[in-house]
């Protein structure tokens, strides 16, 4: 797994416990083996050496709990192919690790896009490329109402029973679902998923405050990205956005592309949530990376220009964001420092799914996920599980 050993040095590492300005960090058959300052490295024997100059910074590898596509392939292509071309294309931006998010649609092609990922994630990952960490199944148990660009002919009331055999044709690996609380079942699906450790996330969904936190109450842990499809703030009704901002036991995906939420309620958000409550996520469908043009999105048309994509109607239909732009422009949105959008990027993720023990944050024994980024907050070089996935 990944080289044997190598050494990044000179280099601003951002560590789990402290950012060291000239630090280096060895990695040793796919992990971490020590991180320090450059003063106090002892070189060894057959170690391959990168030595990096300029303002360069190491950060862990970011966590995409929410993407559709990348480079013309969609997580709801149900093929090896596709994913391949997802779990390539990703480490470019600085996504180590990712759910493949399911969108709304008829039952089948939901079954076939499920078994494909969840045989893919026990049989297919390749190292050097991203991990597929999971499923992200975003529907079909959503509110018609907040549809967005979930297409609304396909939507259904939460159904344990059907969810139950969803998940085991995925060989368990729905990790986390979005959801309408308020609609007939809502609240037992809710109640089911958290005691199987799955996470329960409110999106598209018309709940009001008095919903939602009865859906806390019952184990949702999560908001699908917040103020996008979903009952907004009103000051008699404070809706879903509104207590997503309230809760503490609520993680608030956010699209920080500028399209999806205006910087300046970005702004708000970060200052009721703080670091500790937002994940940063892209929603981004196929057309990122590719020129504008028109797209498929769950069966319907979308037209991609100048960095928005959007539905004959005008609707947004997810987003061409990057997660290293994503980082950057949350910098830029709300005055927060590199270290506050490392968590937001990385650590939150990684604990909303469990894997903080082996991910999202760069300490002694984890997987030797790196990014390295420039000044501009531009992608060097990526490394998955110790090994060179990108390099500039």
């Amino acid at each position: 797994m990944g080289d044997n050993r190598f050494v990044i040095e000179n280099i601003t590492v951002y560590a789990a416990q402290e950012t060291i300005l000239n630090g280096y960090i060895e990695v040793k058959n796919g992990q971490i083996d020590r991180i320090g300052h450059f003063s106090e490295r002892v070189a060894k024997d057959n170690e391959t050496v990168y030595t990096l100059s300029g303002k360069v910074s190491l950060l862990p590898g970011m966590i995409d709990v929410h993407i559709h596509g990348v480079n013309g392939a969609d997580t709801m292509d149900a093929t090896i192919e596709a994913l391949d071309v997802m779990t390539e294309a990703l480490p470019k931006e600085g996504t180590t690790s990712f759910l493949a998010t399911t969108i709304t649609q008829d039952a089948p092609a939901i079954e076939k896009a499920i078994k494909n990922a969840g045989e893919y994630i026990q049989e297919k990952q390749q190292s050097g490329r991203a991990e597929v960490l999971g499923i992200h199944l975003e529907g079909p148990f959503l509110n018609s109402k907040r549809a967005g660009a979930q297409p609304p002919h396909a939507i259904l009331d939460p159904d344990v029973t059907l969810f139950e055999k969803w998940n085991k044709m995925a060989g368990g690996a729905i990790k986390l679902v979005t959801l309408a609380p308020e609609k007939d079942g809502g609240l037992e699906i809710v109640r089911y998923l958290s005691n199987k450790g799955i996470v329960a996330s409110i999106g598209h969904s018309d709940a009001t405050y008095e919903q939602v936190m009865e859906a806390v109450q019952n184990g949702a842990s999560h908001v699908t990205h917040l103020f996008n499809g979903m009952r907004g703030l009103h000051h008699r009704e404070p809706g879903v956005a509104g207590a997503a901002l309230l809760s503490n036991h609520l993680k608030a995906e956010v699209i920080a592309d500028g399209y999806h939420v205006r910087p300046e309620m970005l702004a708000l958000a970060y200052q009721q949530k703080t670091d500790r409550g937002i994940v940063l996520i892209t929603d981004a469908m196929r057309a990122k990376c590719l020129k504008n043009g028109q797209y498929d999105l769950g069966g319907q048309d979308v037209h991609v220009e100048g960095g928005k994509a959007l539905l004959a109607n005008g609707t947004l239909a997810g987003s061409v964001l990057k997660m290293n732009h994503a980082l950057t422009n949350i910098q830029k949105f709300t005055g927060c420092t590199l270290e506050n959008a490392i968590k937001m990027a990385a650590e939150n993720p990684a604990k909303q799914l469990g894997v903080f023990d082996r991910k999202g944050s760069l300490a002694e024994g984890k997987d030797a996920d790196l990014i390295v980024l420039d000044e501009a907050g531009e992608v060097v070089m990526t490394f998955c599980k110790g090994e060179l996935a990108y390099s500039k």
